[in-house]
């Protein structure tokens, strides 16, 4: 009898399942074309999924230039698939609008304004950024047609078991030999050769002192939001004129300050002297933000190169790192990567500076010549700097930058708020002024490192102190560095300041519930300045946890025994990083460490390096790479269980 067709579920529909279908159709030719069932189950809609979805606040934007956002994996990602040419999100709305790209539905009034107005230098909507997902997900789809077939569930899925082979829902046989059965919220059932999990950003149950502050705030007749993704928060209870402290000045505190001043009437006024002015509607409150920096998020950068472009990592090589990983057992991140991540920070930074003759010393030959014999941290690289850059504000001194007040003892509220506010306005200065590029470079090289990173090291090749420390400081050292808001959220930021409406803690912010007034009660370690206010926002994502998973599928997952969190034994003893633990494959492992067949998860939530869905055209991008390794690993495995051989042209190819 003829085999029956194999089947593929995917657990969550968004951007990143519509990455790995694309590479499943580019890699179909060479490793097996046989027909497959691909089942996708999001209760949103698929290519957008919750993130991206069209049903959250038009004033909530991307980090990102639109001419930086692709879904693509083009011929600068070193992978064993075909690259694919196709438009990123500034090219899709140019071809919307010339007609070249029809597949697409009738648009609001307000989404075909943004695609009028859209540059590749435009910050867009997510709403925006949702539409082009969402048409990328469909084409997708098309490219897997015939052969492949793809049903959406907008369901959710809340657990995965194992099942015999030829047993079928119903208890009797079925010629299909389903590994795996899918159950959905709405009760159906779907049979699985393979299971992906593909989630993306996943909420959590609150931990114990999450609880606590939560607890604490309803007995209390108080506000608290635990951290969550911004747009899903209901933050009617704040009333207008009330205080709230908020702990984090990343982008959700970007999202929270749209939501609670643009979101409630206000509005924003150019004046003449290049200042922004912020028009309150009466329905605002006072926010007092701080946070472990005290200070946002650096900006996006406005400038371009004087120079030239910066170019693959100097230092942090594949031979470079090939030659340690020859040497030694086990690398440590801090001692034997960093300073060679750092070495590449600086030539970039120093490299373009060497553009603007007026702010150097000699020659960038002779200074590059003497820069590459002497290590970072050296106090020979110290004096050679000093010599070349006269003025000391123009080091690039990478502890100061991810600690800009480390010392600092703030007198009072006042001086705070000077200190704050004087860092803002030189970030941006630093950063959208034409004559500052040598920032542009900085943020280039440290991208190229954090894309390289995952591909030239394999993970369980770190000890247990650099795997924290890389899903830890560095990740939140790169994001604070590289993945900030748009210029303008900041000038917004310095308007509120400016009205009374926005307050700064400082760094190393505390929050604690005080019983006896009902309240929350917040300062800083360096800062005698204290507050007082009865609503409280942990402005960030929940923190990855397989444990306390809110997801019920993740949950399942766990408590069934079949997944588990990674956890790393460091000095200080063992330390969970809350992610689900994966194999260098994708394979889900159990505790034990043994993978289970047929079962795969990827995204930032698993112990893989956490790149996100998309990124950058051109720049070998790390979630392009994954797409296309874990499609080509389904299609192989597929084939393996099919009865259908590969012809000698497919051999060939493979």
């Amino acid at each position: 009898m003829p085999a029956a067709t194999p089947a593929v579920v995917f657990i969550g529909g968004g951007p990143r399942t519509a990455g790995v279908l694309e590479r499943l159709a580019a890699n179909r030719p060479d490793l097996f074309d046989g027909p497959v069932d691909i089942h996708v189950v999001e209760p949103h809609e698929p290519g957008s999924g919750r993130i991206w979805r069209y049903d959250q606040s038009p004033g909530l934007l991307l980090n990102s230039m639109a001419g930086d956002i692709t879904m693509f994996t083009d011929g600068s990602v070193l992978c064993e698939g075909p690259a694919t040419d196709g438009p990123g999100l500034s090219g899709w709305a140019a071809g919307v609008l010339d007609g070249s790209i029809r597949d697409v539905p009738a648009f609001e009034p307000h989404i075909l304004e943004q695609l009028r107005a859209l540059t590749p230098a435009s910050f867009p909507t997510r709403q925006l950024q949702g539409k082009y997902l969402e048409w990328f997900f469909r084409r997708a789809v098309a490219a897997l047609a015939p052969e492949a077939s793809v049903t959406v569930h907008r369901d959710t899925a809340t657990g995965v078991e194992p099942v015999a082979l030829g047993e079928s829902p119903d208890g009797g046989t079925s010629d299909g030999g389903a590994r795996h059965r899918v159950r959905l919220a709405s009760g159906a059932v779907l049979d699985a050769d393979l299971v992906v999990y593909s989630l993306g950003h996943t909420d959590s149950r609150p931990d114990a002192e999450t609880a606590r502050l939560s607890d604490f705030a309803a007995r209390h007749g108080a506000f608290h939001a635990a951290p969550s993704y911004t747009t899903d928060v209901d933050y009617s209870p704040i009333l207008a004129g009330q205080d709230v402290i908020v702990s984090g000045m990343g982008l959700a505190f970007v999202d929270l300050l749209v939501l609670l001043f643009e979101g409630r009437g206000g509005r924003f006024e150019e004046q003449p002297d290049g200042g922004l002015h912020y028009v309150p509607s009466g329905a605002e409150p006072r926010v007092w933000a701080g946070s472990r920096r005290g200070v946002p998020f650096h900006s996006k950068i406005s400038s371009t190169f004087r120079g030239e472009p910066t170019g693959a990592p100097r230092y942090f090589t594949a031979d470079a790192v090939g030659a340690l990983l020859a040497a030694h057992d086990e690398l440590d991140f801090r001692t034997q990567l960093w300073p060679l991540i750092a070495k590449d920070a600086g030539h970039a930074y120093y490299r373009e500076l060497f553009a603007y003759p007026e702010r150097v010393s000699g020659s960038w030959a002779e200074f590059e010549a003497r820069f590459d014999a002497l290590d970072w941290y050296s106090h020979a690289r110290e004096d050679l700097v000093a010599r070349a850059v006269p003025d000391p504000a123009l080091r690039l001194d990478l502890e100061a930058l991810d600690q800009p007040f480390s010392g600092c003892a703030f007198a009072d509220h006042a001086a705070v708020q000077q200190a704050v506010v004087n860092y803002i306005r030189r970030d941006l200065a630093l950063r959208t002024s034409p004559d500052h590029s040598e920032t542009l470079a900085l943020f280039m090289a440290l991208l190229k490192v954090y894309m390289d990173l995952g591909r030239l090291i394999p993970q369980e090749r770190l000890n247990s102190r650099s795997q924290q420390a890389v899903h830890g400081w560095w990740h939140g050292f790169f994001s604070f560095v590289d993945s900030g808001p748009p210029p303008h959220r900041l000038r917004e930021m310095l308007a509120l300041h400016d009205a009374g409406l926005l307050h700064f803690l400082g760094p190393g912010m505390w929050v604690r519930p005080d019983e006896a007034s009902g309240r929350f009660v917040a300062g800083s370690f360096q800062s005698p300045a204290l507050v007082e206010a009865a609503a409280y926002i942990e402005a960030r994502l929940p923190s990855p946890s397989v444990e306390r998973s809110a997801n019920p599928a993740l949950a399942e997952l766990h408590d069934a025994g079949r997944g588990t969190e990674q956890r790393l034994l460091t000095a200080d003893g063992p330390h969970s990083t809350g992610k689900l633990l994966v194999s260098g494959s994708f394979e889900v492992l159990a505790p034990a460490g043994s993978p289970q067949p047929g079962l795969f998860a990827v995204g930032p939530w698993t112990s893989g390096w956490g790149a996100g869905a998309f990124a950058r055209p051109n720049t070998n991008a790390a979630p392009f790479r994954e797409n296309d390794a874990l499609a080509r690993t389904i299609l192989g495995r597929l084939a393996a269980r099919s009865s259908r051989p590969l012809s000698p042209a497919q051999l060939a190819r493979s």
